[in-house]
């Protein structure tokens, strides 16, 4: 049974894929398409149902032509997590929570172009138990997935992203990074490097929680979740203030980051849309 928070969304891919296996997306691969290719002689392709009549009729060697087209096939498609510990907040729903709704959707979407999909989670390192191999086993993965809601750690770091180019494959694919991206730039930078084979999305969970609705005055602590360090501050509105004008910052470096990779980034604020998934291709990979 498929869970009701699994809402799939249409996406698309800005290349050919080069599968040999018959899918929704254009490929270079000859056979059933709607990408025309040229012509050829029957005994090249003995097709009788793609005879072009009219070429027949010009062809001066008297040939037989027939309509060939571009095979659409199959590309695979990768959900990424960050399981660290910051991903654990929670405000209305936890991170975590709003990531299994966005990788479930993705793998069920992927299911429907008759894409092959894999998960990899990770935080210090990637999450052998929360791994799964390219296939088509669209429950197999949902119910993989519907582990990382649950999924609880304490003071872990996302360094494991660095290991992630290991688990992708060598065929260009189309990698969901989903993160909070409460990690060094500099780690972000080496991460898009190593898959600058792929195309990546990321979509980046912020909550306003976070940094919209800290004390209005008065004293209070912030916990860093994947150091377990407390800081103790006076809020006021000043400093609400400087909190606020810090996350839009970082904001705009991810955002000028990403776009350097010409990745652009799907911001998802508190709640998973697929709307917004199906929006962000159209206006980015259409």
């Amino acid at each position: 049974m498929i869970a009701d928070y699994v809402k799939p969304f249409h996406y698309t891919i800005p290349w050919k894929s080069t599968s040999v296996h018959y899918g929704g997306h254009k490929g270079t691969q000859r056979g059933l398409g709607d990408d025309y290719r040229g012509n050829v002689s029957l005994i090249d392709y003995p097709d009788a149902k793609r005879i072009d009549v009219r070429a027949s009729m010009r062809d001066p060697y008297e040939n037989i032509q027939v309509k060939t087209f571009k095979q659409d096939n199959t590309t695979p498609i990768y959900a990424v997590c960050d399981a660290s510990s910051s991903m654990q907040f929670k405000g209305n729903k936890s991170k975590l929570e709003i990531a299994t709704e966005i990788a479930s959707s993705i793998a069920y979407s992927a299911y429907e172009m008759s894409d092959i999909f894999s998960f990899v989670a990770y935080h210090d390192h990637v999450i052998e138990a929360l791994t799964l191999p390219l296939s088509h086993q669209v429950f197999n993965s949902l119910e993989v997935i519907s582990e990382l809601q649950q999924y609880s750690t304490k003071l872990t770091g996302s360094e494991g992203i660095t290991d992630l180019p290991f688990y992708l494959g060598t065929r260009r694919s189309l990698v969901f990074w989903i993160s909070d991206f409460h990690m060094p730039l500099a780690t972000i930078e080496k991460t898009l490097n190593a898959m600058s084979t792929h195309q990546v999305v990321p979509v980046v969970l912020w909550d306003e929680q976070e940094y919209q609705k800290l004390p209005k005055f008065g004293f209070g602590n912030l916990i860093d979740p994947e150091t377990g360090l407390s800081s103790r501050f006076f809020f006021r509105q000043s400093l609400r203030e400087q909190f606020i004008e810090a996350f839009e910052k970082r904001r705009e470096a991810l955002n000028a980051l990403f776009l350097k990779f010409d990745y652009p980034a799907l911001f998802v604020n508190g709640e998973y849309k697929p709307e917004s998934f199906t929006d962000y291709f159209e206006e980015n990979m259409s």
